[in-house]
């Protein structure tokens, strides 16, 4: 009976304990882009996702926040050296550094955002930014009084024609005579961290009339929030929540999960289950959405809560196709 007893007892606890068995040790490690880690946008997206992995498992996260786009490279050859294992590039903009380092240290895994790396160490996490910038296009549509709903983007990229190719068929779905202006912050990099420049562009646009903007401009957006706020126009924030920043004018955000992918590749490899390879992220798959809460829930009145839900649905369901502009580098099909 003691030795049955004595038998079950360490089944027990072996059943108990395979999951931490199961666990491998990690040492993450995150390049972000440049434009600095607290944006509120983009890069912040992806520190959330390392402090909710941090504080899940006690387990640091090396970070490196480059001034500039030759430090790529050296940052992910200096964390390889060093064993940390895998190691997050935030954005496209690593995509040639990281194929040359991740040939160089063909063990380490690396996890790259809105890029695609075909190697088999490394994992590229791509969204379909189109369907969630759909849906805000959707609601500032509806919210506009003017009918002349602005974009002004970071870097003029396919990237971010992307974004504003969804918005303006969400407008267009929502409120066929609607007009968007469009403006790009610039041409260079530096385009993502410009809020003086995107004030600038965004005050022009209310100059013409628009009444509603959307920000994808990383922390270029701050200054184009901070401008709609100061004119009485609705702003629209990007990747993160933004709606924080500005309750009372923030229409909504445009979430892009890049908190998400961060976290999931971590704790892929911390449980052994981390793949190469490309993941496309959408409405469907929880990569995208649009953001309600308390900052802005008394902007969205049922009706417009209606029509996106709605939209949203038929997106997921496939009887939407939202053209996106990197197919064929035009917002018409």
């Amino acid at each position: 009976m003691k030795r049955w007893l004595g038998s079950a007892v360490a089944l027990i606890a072996m059943s108990v304990l395979a999951p931490v068995m199961a666990q491998t040790a990690v040492k993450p490690a995150v390049v972000y882009s440049t434009g600095g880690k607290f944006d509120k946008s983009f890069n912040e997206g992806v520190s959330a996702g390392a402090e909710k992995f941090k504080k899940e498992t006690n387990i640091a996260v090396a970070e490196f926040e480059p001034s500039n786009e030759t430090q790529f490279e050296q940052a992910l050859r200096r964390f390889s050296q060093r064993g940390q294992d895998p190691i997050i590039a935030v954005g496209f903009s690593q995509a040639v550094a990281l194929e040359k380092i991740a040939k160089e240290f063909p063990k380490t895994r690396f996890t790259i955002i809105d890029s695609v790396v075909n190697l088999p160490n490394v994992q590229s996490v791509v969204f379909k930014e189109q369907e969630g910038s759909f849906l805000v296009g959707v609601l500032a549509a509806l919210a506009s009084k003017t009918g002349k709903i602005g974009f002004v983007g970071g870097m003029d990229i396919p990237l971010v024609r992307r974004f504003q190719c969804g918005f303006e068929q969400g407008i267009k779905y929502a409120n066929p005579n609607a007009e968007l202006v469009s403006n790009m912050t610039g041409t260079t990099p530096a385009a993502w961290n410009d809020p003086g420049r995107g004030a600038e562009l965004a005050k022009g646009q209310f100059d013409r009339g628009v009444d509603v903007v959307y920000a994808a401009a990383g922390s270029t957006g701050i200054g184009i929030l901070q401008a709609a706020k100061d004119r009485g126009k609705l702003g629209i924030g990007v990747d993160s929540n933004q709606n924080h920043l500005h309750p009372g004018t923030m229409l909504t955000s445009m979430l892009k999960r890049v908190d998400l992918a961060t976290y999931n590749s971590f704790k892929a490899a911390q449980t052994g289950q981390w793949k190469g390879g490309v993941q496309v992220l959408g409405l469907k798959d929880g990569g995208v959405d649009w953001a309600l809460d308390k900052d802005n829930e008394k902007l969205i009145t049922p009706a417009m809560k209606a029509k996106v839900d709605a939209a949203k649905a038929d997106i997921v369901s496939g009887k939407i196709v939202v053209h996106d502009y990197m197919s064929n580098n035009s917002c018409k099909p």
